[in-house]
């Protein structure tokens, strides 16, 4: 994950994106990343239920795709793995306290609030994740 979001700091850097935009798809992806790894890249053994590391013999990969309009950035983020649709979840109600806060889950909801937009789709066995967000008109974080 650490390269993937190194390449996507130097495109921003390159590009001089507000530090909005940086900073929203650095954590999106970062957070993308990490629901890969944990859900799509994994199995789960239906007779007690827990996720363990796919055993076929497939390599595994994600191939990351960035582009640039005058207004928007879009970042395409494609993988071999298990149909995992990250844009359907539920995203846990906010704690009223921390005594009451779980850990996990929030992630999504952090991609919803800095991305302009977010969509998926399963196309010739792959998930196609695409993170939207806007050049203009971004709101302060």
């Amino acid at each position: 994950m650490k390269s993937a979001t190194q390449w996507l700091e130097t495109i921003c850097r390159r590009e001089n994106w507000p530090s909005a935009v940086a900073f929203a798809l650095t954590l999106s992806l970062d957070e993308a990343l990490t629901n890969i790894v944990s859900y799509a890249f994994q199995t789960t053994d239906h007779a007690d239920g827990n996720h363990r590391t796919n055993d076929d013999s497939t390599p595994r990969t994600i191939r990351l795709r960035c582009t640039l309009t005058p207004a928007q950035v879009r970042l395409e983020i494609i993988d071999n793995g298990q149909p995992y649709d990250p844009t359907q979840p539920i995203t846990p109600p906010l704690a009223t306290s921390l005594d009451a806060a779980h850990l996990g889950g929030h992630g999504l909801r952090l991609m919803r609030h800095y991305l302009s937009g977010m969509s998926y789709v399963r196309r010739d066995q792959k998930n196609c994740m695409t993170l939207l967000a806007d050049l203009m008109n971004r709101p302060m974080m």
